[in-house]
């Protein structure tokens, strides 16, 4: 063969490399679909802008990626406040719950989620929980009645997080049957459940619009001590 043919062709192998090689992992790759929705509070007053968390579970027939843990979670108490406020973890999930306040905490939550109570334990030092069922833990400081967070444990990775505008954007979905479950702040788990559905994604991006819910404002919100009971003063800790 001539030399010159030889170089032309290999030449031209090179640079169509690169392009076969993306059409081939395009080709290898399943197809993937966007879901949009938004929030809004059916209570008259002024705007909240509640933490909200859309979640799909696969029916049968439909095969998602598993929700793997990775190594750390970290829910940091801070100036009398959890940091972050919402935290969504697999199941299986280890959190730590380091204590960076120069006085003592005592962390805890009493719902369907995980119950716990890690008692009271000063300041620089760090007590930890595994998540081991699915659901909605809300957390509590049985000092300081200030403080809240939220724990969602998941078995599936396909969720999304609210954002500042009440707007949830879950991305990189297979094509199949999902149950889509839905988790507004403030809004009781029986009106909740009700906003579940099946949904079908099959070859297009799904807007479904805004769902509506008694999305109440924060300071609205009130919860007892581990006790059950009312905090013992309605003044701030001096602690």
């Amino acid at each position: 063969m001539n030399p010159s043919l030889v170089r032309h062709w290999l030449c031209l192998c090179a640079l169509l490399a690169p392009g076969l090689v993306a059409a081939q992992d395009s080709a290898a790759r399943p197809p993937a679909f966007a879901l949009r929705m938004r929030v809004a509070s059916s209570l008259p007053g002024s705007h909240y802008a509640a933490p909200a968390v859309v979640w799909l579970t696969p029916l049968t027939g439909t095969a998602i990626a598993p929700f793997v843990p990775r190594d750390k979670y970290t829910l940091l108490q801070k100036d009398r406040t959890f940091i972050p406020h919402l935290l969504v973890i697999p199941v299986g999930a280890h959190v730590q719950f380091p204590n960076a306040d120069p006085f003592f905490h005592n962390v805890f939550s009493l719902f369907d989620g995980k119950r716990f109570d890690l008692g009271l334990y000063e300041a620089g030092s760090s007590k930890s929980v595994t998540f081991s069922r699915e659901g909605v833990s809300y957390i509590f400081c049985n000092i300081h009645p200030e403080m809240s967070a939220v724990v969602l444990a998941l078995s599936t990775p396909l969720y999304a997080i609210a954002d500042s505008d009440d707007a949830l954007v879950l991305r990189a979905i297979p094509p199949g049957d999902y149950k889509l479950h839905l988790w507004i702040e403030g809004v009781p788990a029986p009106f909740l459940d009700g906003l579940s559905r099946t949904v079908h994604v099959a070859d297009r991006d799904l807007d479904l619009g805004t769902f509506t819910a008694p999305i109440a404002r924060a300071k609205d919100a009130m919860h007892m001590n581990k006790f059950g009971d009312p905090y013992d003063s309605p003044e701030p800790s001096p602690y």
